[in-house]
């Protein structure tokens, strides 16, 4: 497969490096001050760049046919325009606020998890996500994919940044904890907290492959695909 990144940080690095060992090739590898020269000769596209790049990337994509698989997150204020420019076009755009295996089954046992604790009004949830300084957006895309995923099993109606200075205002609002920290590795964590008790989950992210895999996974999934998909179709977790 012929393989468009579009975005050469240390994640498109490590995605080239992935999908090399799985007998892929590389035709284009897009940074900020490249062209999208080439895009038409590959077979998919994969997005890991910034948040101010993914709309431009993914819709210079879609607009000629190119699936396309995005990772980056901070963008989704524009989503719903990707979705229709996607079905516009009869194109394949999967998004995916994380692609690792390991997170999505975390995703899913955050919503089971939810369903069964929103019996339970005892209990008051919070999560902490924990990055290193170079992420851009806050709370993480992680974070924010976990809190739906509670909002929506749930009687939670929101998230709310958690504020050093103030106290949670609405009980019907999940408090998100985003820290920032150097030389880190990625963590999120869900807190179920009453005063005799606490039940926690947790994901903590050894480096950058188990994204990388996943990312290259969905692109080889999607060939010959028209639609919207998420990781819970490519992995068939639904």
């Amino acid at each position: 497969m012929k393989i468009a990144l579009l975005g050469y940080g240390k994640m498109g690095k490590v995605i080239e490096k992935i999908a090399i060992q799985r007998g892929h090739e590389i035709i284009l590898r897009k940074t900020s001050s490249d062209t999208f020269e080439g895009l038409e000769n590959a077979d998919a596209a994969i997005d890991f760049s910034v948040p101010s790049a993914a709309v431009t990337n993914i819709s210079a994509c879609l607009n000629i046919g190119i699936p396309v698989i995005s990772g980056t997150t901070g963008w989704l204020e524009d989503y719903d325009k990707m979705v229709t420019l996607c079905n516009d076009k009869n194109g394949a755009f999967t998004y995916g606020s994380n692609f690792s295996l390991g997170v999505n089954i975390f995703f899913e046992l955050n919503e089971y998890l939810a369903k069964i604790m929103s019996k339970f009004n005892q209990y008051q949830v919070e999560m902490e996500e924990i990055h290193h300084t170079q992420k851009l957006d806050a709370p993480s895309g992680t974070a924010i994919s976990l809190a739906n995923g509670i909002i929506n099993n749930s009687e939670y109606k929101n998230w709310i940044l958690k504020n050093p200075e103030s106290d949670n205002p609405n009980p019907e609002k999940i408090v998100i904890d985003a820290k920032r920290i150097e030389n880190v590795p990625g963590t999120h964590s869900v807190f179920y907290n009453s005063e005799v008790d606490l039940i926690e989950i947790k994901h903590v992210a050894h480096n950058r492959e188990g994204f990388a895999l996943g990312s290259v996974v969905a692109a080889e999934w999607i060939l010959g695909k028209k639609g919207v998909f998420t990781m819970k179709d490519v992995l068939n977790l639904k």
